[in-house]
């Protein structure tokens, strides 16, 4: 870009409107989405010759997570090892379409701001952690490439067990923080009850793991399956966290016929005690994403005359 372009684009006057439908500051992510989104237009706007990868280390410098909402698909976030953060960028292992079987299932537990954010809960972390410092170094580089190679290979018994462990040992490290961050609560430990039980079930009645459960820095569970099994994962959590609306249905699981719950055979009903309506508030099914995409008009959140416009519905 030639100075004389840099000088005028510096002039220029924008509106940001930014909308998520999505819980924030409540462990979903939603400040990660949202300055990727940032990014992304930014650089669209002003046609930066950057690519993805680049980008990605303009967005962590607001959310660490934002560097890998700069890619659809499957994304791994490299550590890296240079003072200034240069190399600490995202890179994407496989495109939206590799492993189109694989479905998320979001439960929201808790649509609160949590009390401890994310940024001062991993400071606090940093300074107080012996475990932290092991993690770092010994397990999650090891993780990494073994998670990578099972999403390539579309292993889902092993990606499962490496996220589970993953997720128990990230809330370790914030219980193992003085004082320590307790950022799941009773319905969220209920949840890895049921899907252990799940997945025990399943592993005695011949079959592999169906379910993966994983925790951000927060109470609400995101839980993994392929297609086949999600039909009756919702069931499940639909029977011991009862719903105040009716399931958003968006891949048709019960098009056919309303649901039921049928369990693997020698499911423990008891692992759990049925929760009282709202204990997880809603519940949105999903599957791996595209990425950043610019909007036509009809979509964008600014009017005719630059200004942000009615914000859309929930």
């Amino acid at each position: 870009m030639r100075a004389r372009d840099s000088l005028q684009i510096s002039q220029f006057h924008v509106h940001i409107a930014s909308y998520n439908n999505f819980p924030t500051a409540a462990g979903l992510a939603s400040s990660a989405s949202g300055f990727a989104a940032l990014v992304a237009s930014l650089a669209a706007l002003y046609k930066l010759p950057a690519n993805a990868s680049e980008l990605s280390v303009i967005a962590r410098q607001g959310s660490g997570s934002a560097c890998r909402s700069l890619f659809g698909g499957f994304v791994a976030w490299e550590m890296g090892s240079n003072p200034d953060g240069s190399d600490s960028f995202a890179v994407q292992i496989a495109p939206k379409g590799h492993w189109p079987e694989m479905h998320a299932l979001i439960c929201v537990v808790s649509d609160s701001k949590k009390g401890t954010s994310s940024t001062a809960g991993m400071q606090r972390t940093v300074e107080t952690s012996p475990l932290l410092e092991y993690r770092t170094k010994e397990v999650v580089p090891a993780r990494q490439k073994r998670i990578i190679e099972a999403i390539k290979a579309k292993d889902f018994n092993t990606f499962a067990n490496i996220t589970m462990q993953d997720s128990n040992q990230f809330h370790a490290v914030a219980l193992d923080t003085d004082p320590p961050i307790f950022y799941m609560n009773d319905t969220s430990r209920a949840i890895i009850a049921v899907i252990v039980e799940y997945n025990r079930a399943s592993l005695a009645s011949g079959h592999g793991i169906k379910a993966a459960y994983t925790f951000d820095a927060g109470p609400n569970a995101v839980i993994y399956a392929l297609d086949g099994n999600m039909r009756q994962i919702v069931n499940l959590i639909q029977y011991y966290f009862p719903q105040s609306v009716p399931f958003n249905d968006p891949f048709q699981l019960f098009s056919e016929a309303p649901g039921t719950l049928v369990l693997p055979d020698g499911f423990n009903l008891a692992v759990a005690k049925r929760a009282e309506v709202g204990a997880v508030s809603r519940l949105i099914h999903t599957r791996v994403g595209g990425g950043p995409r610019v909007l036509d008009d009809s979509e964008a959140l600014l009017d005719t005359s630059g200004l942000p416009s009615e914000l859309p519905s929930k």
